[in-house]
């Protein structure tokens, strides 16, 4: 990586903060250079092949599926009108704050204009009121305090009527202090706890906790807290983001995938792993369908799900305590994303990316065509418009068309000029395979580390001390669990940024540590 590509740029936060790898060589040489299985071709199998592969390891990526993205990975698909197209998993936003993540893809795209902002993340209840963020200063306190200037759902007078000690947690969130307090404690309960008022509990709040597709009576209220230091307290990056200009293979995994094919990754797609098994400090063995392959080390960069199973095929992988660790991963209820081509637009004000709130089950709404670049071409063509679907923590026992049919309906009451429109095509996925962080869950949770010293373990499900979340997470894991065996071959890892670990001021520190007495 050239001088001119740093691991990650800070972005617009002075107080974002660099952590810096052990230190050692720049790379192997040829003759000593180890070999190295990445099993998953995720964010977080990407980031962990890259690293390894700049610093002259000789890695073997493998993925189940036909293409790289993970969760986010793209395939072609032909509609009814004979256009063919790539469908996904659907929208993820790129938040400022993505340092790692935003590094990754600096790889291929130093100056990221393969991303797009977007100009405001409206949230919307089905009360009628619409927040935005589009005018809220990034700087705290200054965002929170814009926030409620600005906002129709949440006022001063909902301010003063907070239990102000209650909040305090919120100004000084550390890890893993913010786990071993609130990890007991439902999202819910502590927004209970501070007397949040009902719309803004789910307009500003709610939409927190639904990013990691539960509901929040079950998620941990750590985790909640983290988001809201990560998003508004902790950061002056603010809540508006950035998306792909194109589909996910094209915009990203293509090219990531032909930069680490440059540094000598052999990428396997459509090639599942079954079983690891591990010979004390010899190395790794990674079984597929058709052979048996020795490394001398592995990362496992998977799912929840797929992670539990790779383990419990694989006798003899790690202790007992750790196993059932693994065990106890929870996936989080089932999604849905439909994806409609209509045969007329949406109106022209309508935004690319709207939250909402109280619609039955509907979590939000995208136009595809006002952001990414084959959907605008559809839609220039054919005089319509892309909309996409989400439902988040899908209630066990729901009939999959009576789901795919309340989220219709409702983008029907939200955007009335839906209602005439004829659907061209849909495509619905179903997915659950997302990590859930249930009350209680943290202590149990896996670490980079294994008991294994040539096997590490990366992903968003995968406990990190670090103000990290989501696809960050990922990316951030990714790294380290390249990191950690680069250190025990003396050689140098990958320099990481993040929000602040702390409260970002005296004030607001002084302020928190009143609620830690």
């Amino acid at each position: 990586m050239s001088a001119r590509q740093p691991a990650a740029r800070r972005g617009r936060d002075r107080k974002a903060e660099l952590l810096r790898p052990a230190p050692g060589r720049n790379r192997f040489e040829r003759d000593d250079a180890p070999s190295v299985a990445v099993v998953g071709g995720g964010i977080a199998g990407l980031a962990a092949a890259t690293l390894l592969a700049e610093r002259g390891a000789r890695v073997t990526l493998y993925e189940q599926r036909e293409s790289l993205g993970g969760r986010l990975a793209g395939w072609r698909t032909r509609l009814a009108d004979g256009s063919e197209t790539t469908m996904s998993r659907g929208f993820h936003a790129f938040f400022r704050q993505y340092y790692n993540l935003r590094g990754l893809l600096r790889r291929t795209d130093p100056a990221l204009d393969r991303l797009r902002p977007l100009p405001d993340y409206p949230l919307r209840h089905s009360g009628g009121m619409t927040d935005s963020f589009a005018r809220v200063p990034r700087t705290p306190p200054f965002s929170a305090l814009g926030f409620v200037a600005r906002s129709p759902t949440f006022g001063w007078r909902d301010l003063t009527a907070m239990d102000a000690r209650a909040a305090l947690p919120l100004l000084d969130v550390r890890v893993p202090h913010v786990h071993e307090r609130f990890d007991s404690m439902s999202a819910t309960r502590f927004l209970e706890s501070v007397r949040f008022p009902e719309a803004a509990h789910h307009l500003a709040f709610e939409v927190f906790s639904r990013s990691f597709f539960a509901d929040p009576r079950e998620l941990s209220a750590a985790e909640l807290l983290l988001m809201f230091h990560i998003y508004f307290l902790g950061s002056s990056e603010g809540l508006l983001f950035d998306v792909p200009t194109e589909p996910f293979p094209q915009a990203l995994w293509n090219p990531l995938g032909d930069y680490v094919q440059r540094h000598g990754t052999d990428i396997r797609t459509g090639t599942p792993v079954r079983e690891v098994h591990a010979d004390g400090d010899r190395g790794v063995e990674v079984r597929t369908d058709t052979a048996a392959h020795p490394y001398e080390a592995a990362v496992l960069a998977l799912d929840p799900g797929a992670l539990r199973g790779l383990v419990a095929a694989s006798p003899g992988l790690g202790t007992p305590a750790w196993r059932e660790d693994v065990a106890t991963l929870r996936t989080a209820p089932p999604f849905l994303v439909s994806r409609l081509w209509l045969d007329r637009p949406v109106r022209a004000d309508r935004p690319g990316f709207l939250g909402t709130s109280g619609y039955d089950g509907l979590d939000n709404i995208s136009v595809l065509e006002r952001y990414e670049g084959e959907a605008a071409r559809w839609a220039t063509r054919t005089g319509g418009s892309v909309v996409e679907l989400h439902g988040y923590a899908v209630a066990a026992g729901t009939p999959q068309d009576s789901a795919q049919k309340r989220l219709l309906d409702s983008l029907r009451r939200i955007y009335p000029e839906t209602r005439p429109a004829r659907i061209v095509d849909a495509r619905h996925e179903w997915r659950a395979d997302c990590p859930h962080f249930p009350v209680g869950s943290y202590a149990r949770r896996p670490t980079v580390r294994t008991p294994h010293p040539r096997v590490t373990l990366a992903g968003d499900a995968i406990r990190c001390d670090l103000p990290v979340a989501l696809m960050e997470r990922a990316a951030t894991t990714g790294f380290l669990a390249a990191g950690a065996l680069l250190a025990d071959w003396g050689v140098r890892g990958q320099a990481l940024w993040t929000v602040p670990r702390a409260g970002r001021s005296p004030v607001l520190r002084a302020l928190g540590k009143l609620a830690r007495r």
